[in-house]
């Protein structure tokens, strides 16, 4: 067996000079991981305090400066900043003259492919949408978050290897994504990751409503089943009172939302309907039973809009 030490990435020569253009969540821990890889950020920008205090935590010793000089000192530049300011933030570095030709410019929105960085790649450079499909703390856990994560990856056919390798260097699993199919690609991970989120808060309240001392707790193995049944089987993992048919039961629990968090009462009719459909379509609810069911959630939802109504 042999005794001899792997060498330590930060020893090899840096391949790429790395800029990062918005001190999020994201583009910190993007960098970190391709520091690790042998690359070598040398420039972020960021606006808020809080963006400042992150880089500094998370790329020690990197300097501050505005973008336009991020670009200047950078070969991969990482445009990390919301959607909706991407497409200005491109046209706008790319009418000041800050792209040059031969520079790999990479975005990590969801929402857009490459095609957002035309203004960019009429100055030269060469474009990359990559987009990694994980929720961000913007602490250093990211980057070992990044371990096996998939990315949503859309670039010319001529970089496809090079979106690849990077991909690759920052542990992660590209996963292609065509162009036009971008939005809904998106659209998808939201419904899954954020919707999640909001899904989870509100049952940890309603369990403290309830009494319960430790909701995270109790919710912890029950979701983490859920999440990996579903993961496993599709709609066969669907179980509870909707995929049951016990529309008694949704009935209380209706009216106890109603009285306790009336706030919460249309995300469950919504998601019990939705549910009751997956469960009939797969033979889970049996049609007999859908009947009762169905008629709990229309008349409940009736009640709803006439609630909102009358309050409007």
């Amino acid at each position: 067996m042999s005794t001899s030490q792997q060498p330590d990435p930060r020893d090899r020569p840096a391949r790429l000079t790395v800029g990062i253009v918005g001190a999020g969540r994201v583009g910190p821990a993007l960098a970190a991981s391709l520091q690790l890889a042998g690359h070598r950020p040398v420039a972020v920008s960021g606006v808020s305090e809080t963006s400042r205090r992150r880089a500094a935590q998370m790329l020690p010793d990197v300097p501050l400066m505005p973008p336009a000089e991020v670009l200047q000192r950078s070969e991969l530049v990482l445009l990390t900043v919301p959607d909706d300011a991407l497409p200005g933030l491109v046209e706008g570095l790319a009418e000041t003259g800050a792209v040059r030709p031969g520079q790999l410019l990479v975005h990590t929105s969801g929402r857009y492919g490459a095609k957002v960085l035309d203004p960019a790649l009429r100055a030269g450079a060469l474009p990359l949408a990559l987009h990694p499909a994980m929720t961000f703390t913007g602490t250093p856990v990211d980057v070992q978050r990044l371990a096996g994560c998939s990315f949503g990856v859309t670039a010319p056919a001529e970089l496809r290897l090079a979106a690849e390798a990077l991909v690759i260097e920052m542990g992660g699993e590209p996963e292609w994504v065509a162009e036009e199919m971008r939005p809904l690609y998106h659209a998808a991970l939201a419904l899954g990751a954020n919707h999640l989120v909001t899904l989870v808060a509100q049952s940890m309240e309603l369990l403290r409503e309830a009494g319960v001392a430790a909701p995270d707790r109790m919710l912890g193995p029950l979701l983490g089943a859920a999440l990996d049944n579903a993961l496993r089987s599709g709609d066969a993992a669907l179980t509870g009172p909707v995929a049951r048919g016990d529309a008694g039961t949704v009935a209380a629990h209706v009216a106890e939302l109603r009285q306790y968090a009336p706030q919460t009462v249309a995300g469950y009719l919504a998601m019990a309907r939705a549910t009751a459909d997956r469960a009939l379509a797969h033979g889970l609810l049996k049609p007999e039973l859908a009947e009762d069911l169905l008629g709990v959630l229309a008349d409940s939802a009736d009640r709803t809009d006439g609630a909102e109504g009358d309050a409007r």
